[in-house]
């Protein structure tokens, strides 16, 4: 581990057992001598998605004669809720029409998911912020990205929104997409009712 990341963890742990002692636990008590330490390391390892730029993630996209639209669906994720730094978790499901005929890994949509979702999000930004990484960083002529989630904020403060998923979507590309959207809906597990 470098320096510069122990000392973020290690000033993270004093945080997080000043947090806990003002909410009345006892950090010293059987078995909670570590927690602020343990939740300094997973709290880093949530948010190593910061300060990261999604499109050094592509790595090698190639060029193909690709005309078709392409496909990856239900790649899961877990983020971190901004309002409560509580998760939130589902999949993501990427449609997209290589613009040029250029593609990328399909090992790389999750983990450009992973960088987006590894960070403070909303469900809405990080569905707009996939789609954008994806038309920007492949130069796609349509892309339309579906996140459903389950948001534990909600289910923590209501006893009836157990179960409850969120669906977002966005899309980006060249006018017009009617063409694409109606495809990349079907594909991705239903056409869209207007």
């Amino acid at each position: 581990m470098d320096k510069k990341r122990s000392a973020r963890e290690q000033k993270a742990a004093r945080a997080a057992q000043d947090f806990l002692a003002a909410l009345g636990v006892d950090t010293a008590a059987r078995g909670m001598e570590a927690t602020p330490m343990r939740v300094a390391k997973l709290y880093a390892t949530l948010f190593d998605g910061l300060g990261t730029d999604p499109n050094t993630l592509w790595g090698e996209v190639f060029e193909t004669c690709a005309r078709g639209i392409v496909a990856v669906r239900h790649i899961p994720f877990c983020s971190m809720c901004e309002h409560h730094l509580v998760p939130f978790f589902g999949a993501v499901s990427i449609a997209y029409l290589p613009g040029r005929g250029r593609v990328a890994g399909f090992s790389k949509f999750a983990e450009v998911v992973t960088c987006l979702s590894h960070r403070p999000q909303l469900q809405e930004r990080l569905t707009a912020e996939i789609a954008e990484a994806v038309h920007t960083g492949l130069g796609a002529h349509g892309v339309l990205v579906v996140c459903e989630a389950e948001q534990l904020c909600m289910m923590l403060r209501s006893t009836h929104a157990r179960g409850t998923r969120t669906v977002t979507s966005e899309m980006r590309g060249d006018e017009p997409l009617d063409s694409f959207a109606a495809q990349a809906w079907q594909m991705l597990g239903g056409a869209k009712k207007a």
